[in-house]
């Protein structure tokens, strides 16, 4: 599988980064960006990237490729309606941070036949082609969809993909994903600009004695703000619940703190955390893509903190 195509669509720092990883893995890869100026570096570094999409497509159907759609959730749409035009038998992933709704976009399309979700649970608060690094996804985990109807020699191809690309991958079921997104990566984008907005208004003198805290408690709001609304909004329903939450938590806080004290909150946050420094993973070993019930164990493996680091082949015959 190591040798299969690579076709990236869209090279921010996700998709730049995956172009960058496959190659080193030596993947024959290529990339299709809409604006040249973006992947100027690319071309100059060498990389073979180009900004003609019918081009880049033909080429992934001749060569049965991998098509990765990593472009945000506003251009997924008309991305695949060229695949769909262009490329309709080739396999597909994604690796934008929500999952049903690109599986709705691609149902839409008439595409769930070869499609695979997937989402690299990695990144930086810097984006385009000079961010990127084909190391960003080591030892990251990328999560690879287990939705019902999904086809194993595809699921396969784009689980090795990110095991190409240094990752463990996590089976998780697309509306799970986006559930658990919401809280640990969606709610602090939001938690992180508000306390960005707090901290600024207490003037210079605040924001000159900001140190460690604050600064690693805001670092994701200076990520673009296009790609964050894209993200928030493309999760909503989850990210509401997830924001209730936390909104009872810090209203029971401020409702603590009238009597003086902030130790319903604050012991409740610790031991939250020591859960979170204490999780083991353990390595899926025993589940074979493609045979009877592997979906749904892949899919309860990965619920209780299973990852896959190799690839179990099916038996010939």
């Amino acid at each position: 599988m190591t040798s299969s195509s690579v076709c990236v669509l869209g090279l921010g720092l996700i998709g730049g980064s995956i172009l960058r990883a496959a190659h080193d893995a030596g993947r024959p890869v290529w990339g299709w960006n809409r604006s040249a100026d973006a992947i100027a570096g690319a071309t100059a570094d060498g990389y073979d990237v180009g900004t003609d999409l019918k081009a880049a497509l033909t080429r992934a159907s001749d060569q049965d490729a991998l098509i990765v759609v990593a472009v945000p959730m506003p251009a997924v749409d008309s991305v695949l309606a060229a695949i769909a035009e262009h490329a309709p038998a080739a396999p597909i992933t994604d690796v934008v941070s929500v999952k049903a709704e690109v599986a709705a976009a691609v149902t839409a399309r008439g595409l769930q036949a070869r499609y695979v979700g997937g989402h690299p649970m990695a990144g930086t608060n810097q984006s385009g082609w000079s961010a990127t690094d084909p190391t960003l996804f080591t030892d990251a985990v990328w999560v690879v969809s287990t939705d019902r109807g999904v086809d194993a020699d595809v699921w396969v191809r784009v689980a090795q993909l990110a095991l190409d690309c240094g990752s463990v991958v996590v089976p998780a079921e697309s509306v799970e994903h986006d559930r658990a997104v919401a809280r640990i990566s969606h709610l602090p984008h939001l938690l992180a600009e508000a306390l960005a907005m707090v901290g600024a208004a207490g003037g210079p003198l605040a924001l000159g004695l900001a140190a460690g805290s604050f600064r690693d408690g805001t670092r994701v709001a200076s990520s673009s703000p296009n790609l964050v609304r894209a993200m928030t909004e493309g999760n909503a329903a989850a990210l509401r619940t997830a924001l209730d939450e936390a909104l009872a938590a810090l209203t029971a806080a401020r409702e603590e703190l009238d009597e003086g004290s902030t130790k319903t909150l604050v012991d409740a946050g610790n031991a939250a955390r020591l859960q979170y420094e204490q999780h083991q993973r353990f390595e899926i070993t025993d589940i074979t893509p493609g045979e009877p019930g592997w979906r749904e164990e892949l899919q309860d493996a990965g619920r209780r903190g299973g990852v896959v680091r190799q690839i179990r082949s099916a038996s010939p015959g």
